[in-house]
């Protein structure tokens, strides 16, 4: 009696031997899952970090390293940085092809949310970015927040100095009403909030520099009396700054005006220059991690052939019977085959869901910490990961298949 269908025969193999085939579809998952969540989660960094740097065109700081200029400003990782000349921003604002040269002065927080002086036009991104709620600041003692900061409308907000507040600080505020890092006289009232850019500046409360100079004891960079906020400035009045934001007024001029402020007093550069360097170490690492993947993979496909041939080896009577009984030669190679094929398949998409559930929970994770949104997707390399395996999976199924297909009757119930 001729069997046209394999499946019977496979899906009762599957319920006699469900330890075997969930640890051999466990086994493919895993290593699948590792290749698709390290490939997935590097791009999503990748794209998720130059997104957040989109706001800044081009960035003007003092000598030193780029790569901090960059963590500090794009990306609110605060650390103190060397001041850059308050002539520098004199020139930069009155620079042909500067659409607005922003200072960008960090030093205090409130309840953890960072506070940068800054000016109206960066708020606003040089009105691109309408507040979601109220208005710009307009005057000393206003304060926008960012999309996350924890504060409404009308609060009052008294920030403390020091780039940055431990958890004791932030429950010593909630109970005296100030923390241990020395609160200052001058209290901030929210008067907008912009909407979300999914970057760190969701967390940041910009206040009028003049503010943040005054809080440290500097000149206002205006005349005496003077209490406007904003360029102009008045020469010879402007206090240093961590950073400057410029926005080029076209692309032609970002590159002159990196040039005019790469001098021995500054330095000039698209956050896209220290990105790249970055890119290349994360391109290094992930291929570094890719190529661990596939051992890994390769590995278990091995192993798993190997436990596979043994269960056949075992199971070789069966077959012979099935052969005795009018099953063709044909007819236990699909069987066989299929057994195989379906294992490996299985693991291969339950990896591929893996992988990217992983990818998606560490993004979430790790955006909380980056302050940016990390954009967890399925790419090609992804499905090309997957595909692979599944027909390396498939040509390998054909070797038990064959052992099977070989094997005489009569050695078979012998065995």
């Amino acid at each position: 009696m001729t069997l046209p269908n394999p499946l019977p025969v496979v899906l009762a193999d599957y319920r006699r031997n469900r330890l075997l085939a969930a640890v051999t579809v466990l086994l493919v998952a895993l290593a699948v899952a590792v290749g698709v969540a390290v490939i997935s989660q590097e791009r999503a960094l990748r794209q998720g970090s130059a997104r957040a740097a989109d706001d800044f065109d081009l960035l003007v700081g003092a000598p030193g390293s780029p790569t901090q200029l960059v963590l500090s400003t794009v990306y609110l990782q605060l650390q103190a940085l060397p001041l850059l000349d308050g002539a520098v921003l004199e020139k930069a604002a009155s620079t042909p092809g500067v659409a607005y040269a922003a200072p960008i002065a960090f030093g205090d927080h409130w309840r953890g949310y960072p506070v940068v002086g800054t000016i109206a036009a960066f708020a606003s991104r040089g009105g691109a970015l309408v507040p979601a709620e109220g208005r710009l600041f307009a005057g000393r003692g206003e304060a926008v927040v960012g999309a996350a900061v924890q504060a409404p409308l009308g609060a009052t907000l008294r920030p403390s100095h020091g780039l940055h507040a431990s958890d004791d600080d932030e429950d010593e505020e909630h109970e005296h009403g100030h923390d241990a890092h020395h609160a200052h006289d001058l209290a901030y009232t929210v008067v907008g909030r912009l909407p979300p850019r999914h970057n760190a500046w969701d967390r940041a409360i910009l206040v009028p520099v003049e503010d943040v100079w005054a809080l440290h004891g500097l000149a206002s960079g205006h005349a005496d009396g003077d209490t406007h906020v904003g360029p102009p400035w008045a020469p010879g009045r402007v206090p240093g700054v961590p950073a400057l934001a410029l926005k080029p007024a076209s692309v032609a001029a970002a590159y002159t005006l990196r040039g005019q402020f790469r001098t021995p007093q500054s330095t000039a550069l698209f956050p896209a220059e220290v990105l790249n360097e970055l890119y290349v170490l994360l391109g290094n690492v992930r291929d570094l991690m890719a190529l661990l993947a596939l051992a890994t993979q390769v590995l278990v496909v091995a192993a798993v052939l190997v436990v596979l041939l043994v269960g056949f080896l075992a199971r070789r009577r069966q077959f012979a019977l099935l052969r005795a009984i009018g099953a063709g030669r044909g007819y236990v190679f699909a069987v066989v085959w299929t057994e195989v094929a379906v294992l490996i398949l299985a693991g291969a998409l339950l990896g591929a869901a893996l992988g990217y559930g992983g990818s998606v929970l560490l993004s979430a994770w790790l955006a909380g910490r980056a302050g940016f949104a990390l954009p967890a997707t399925l790419g090609a390399a992804e499905l090309q990961l997957v595909a692979g395996l599944i027909m390396a999976g498939l040509l390998i199924a054909v070797l038990p298949a064959a052992l099977a297909f070989r094997r005489p009757i009569a050695a078979g119930l012998r065995a």
